[in-house]
């Protein structure tokens, strides 16, 4: 009870008000828009975006009262030990983290199932290096302080390590099946509330689940163990940001040839095939070698 009531009054609250915010915010947007005020770039948004944003928005303001009611009250404890020593730690986790997703990309493009494709246009590349450059960074450290940092930090407190770990990655599993779903006719107060089941519809899907609800499994354990392992979030952090570069560049350097074996190689999430599951595997296999559990180890 000490982590589940938190951790359930934190997501209903996230993915409640959230629901409730978007249709605030996307007809505020119109308004203003419509009155020639600006926000006409905000106001051209689709809806489904809106509540994404909202989720996001409020997962990052009701984070530090979660922190609190789990009695984590500090840096250190929050999984920034060391900082000046454990930064460097980004560096392999960058490297190892790009380099494993750019193995599925080669291997997929020397294989025929995809086509590389790269724009000619040096603004374009550059304006893609810097906005998923950006998401990558700020996408991992909210997401390892949640799910690593809170979650994880929490529950190895209480539980075996192994619960922890498993159960953790668990739940940071099922959470990214927040899907993309047909634009609403018109926005009402209840529309984002309407469109939750929809965004979570991947969840009752066996093809949509599997084999991804696997592979975001085994990120999530070798993302745990490395800030075990490491005692800080600096490596995870550093995995985490390599594997969402990947993730938002897939579609901009390949595209899919027709009639491939989407099960092994996946579609344009790449995460979606086997492949990503063989190579994770061996990533996990690899942070076990190099950084093998120290004794008397700090986990606060």
């Amino acid at each position: 009870m000490r982590l589940t009531r938190p951790l359930a009054i934190y997501f209903v609250v996230v993915f409640i008000g959230g629901a409730l915010l978007a249709p605030l915010l996307y007809n505020s947007a119109q308004a203003v828009a419509a009155h020639g005020h600006g926000l006409s770039a905000v106001a051209k948004q689709p809806f489904h975006r809106y509540v994404d944003r909202s989720v996001l928005g409020l997962a990052l303001i009701c984070l530090w009262p979660l922190l609190r009611t789990m009695d984590i009250k500090s840096w250190r404890e929050l999984g920034f030990a060391n900082p000046a020593e454990k930064w460097r730690d980004i560096i392999p986790g960058i490297l190892i983290g790009f380099g494993s997703l750019a193995i599925i990309a080669a291997l997929a493009i020397v294989s025929g199932a995809r086509k590389s494709h790269l724009p000619t246009s040096g603004h374009e590349i550059a304006h893609h290096l810097l906005s998923a450059g950006t998401a990558s960074i700020l996408v991992a450290i909210v997401e390892e302080i949640l799910f690593r940092g809170a979650l994880f930090g929490s529950m190895r407190k209480v539980w075996r390590l192994g619960t922890a770990i498993f159960v953790s990655s668990l739940i940071y599993a099922l959470v990214h099946f927040f899907q993309k779903v047909p634009e609403p006719q018109t926005v009402t107060w209840s529309t984002g509330l309407a469109m939750l089941p929809q965004k979570f519809a991947g969840l009752t899907d066996v093809q949509v689940l599997i084999p991804k609800v696997f592979v975001l499994l085994v990120a999530g354990i070798i993302l745990a163990v490395a800030y075990q392992r490491s005692g800080s979030l600096f490596l995870s952090i550093g995995l985490h940001a390599g594997w969402i570069f990947w993730l938002k560049s897939y579609r901009f350097v390949s595209t899919p040839v027709n009639g491939t074996a989407t099960w092994l190689w996946g579609t344009d999430e790449l995460i979606n095939g086997w492949m990503a599951l063989i190579v994770l595997l061996i990533v996990l296999f690899a942070i076990h070698r190099l950084y093998p559990q120290k004794k008397n180890m700090r986990t606060d």
